[in-house]
């Protein structure tokens, strides 16, 4: 897993309460149960002849069935996660209806050793959240991304 990287993409918005971000609940039985560290960036792995930031944008859209919207993306760097994988990230403000979503889904043996393959979402909730709610829910892997985005939207996101 050490070799495995990801590019995802940190779609943020200001609202009157201060700022929020978009983040996915990720899909399939293993997450289904869980809330707190069990959410994502949209993001997803890539292969070394794709450059980061074209996977980045080609994953916000398998994962969401939504382009990204228009504007600066702003790189917010790199960061492990526990499995290994390391993750690349960029912010981009801007604003998406979560209703529009059509997430992109994936085939997994379930249950594992059964023998039945079923088919399950990428993510089976996206939602706006502010900042200190999605530092609750986030894996932990990716909080770090959060951290970058305020200098870019300043303390008082």
């Amino acid at each position: 897993m050490a070799n495995k990287r990801s590019a995802g993409l940190l779609l943020w918005r200001r609202r009157e309460a201060g700022v929020e971000v978009l983040i996915g609940h990720m899909g399939g039985p293993f997450w289904e149960t869980r809330d707190e560290a069990a959410w994502s960036i949209p993001k997803g792995e890539y292969t070394p002849d794709e450059e980061p930031m074209a996977a980045a944008r080609r994953e916000f859209e398998e994962e969401l069935g939504l382009q990204a919207p228009e504007g600066e993306w702003h790189p917010l760097g790199e960061a492990r996660q526990s499995s290994g994988k390391l993750v690349t990230a960029w912010a981009l403000e801007g604003d998406l209806d979560t209703s529009l979503v059509v997430p992109g889904t994936f085939t997994m043996e379930w249950p594992r050793g059964s023998g039945r393959l079923g088919e399950f979402p990428e993510v089976d909730r996206v939602r706006w959240c502010g900042l200190d709610e999605a530092r609750q829910k986030l894996v932990s892997g990716q909080r770090v991304f959060l951290e970058r985005l305020i200098p870019l939207v300043g303390r008082d996101g």
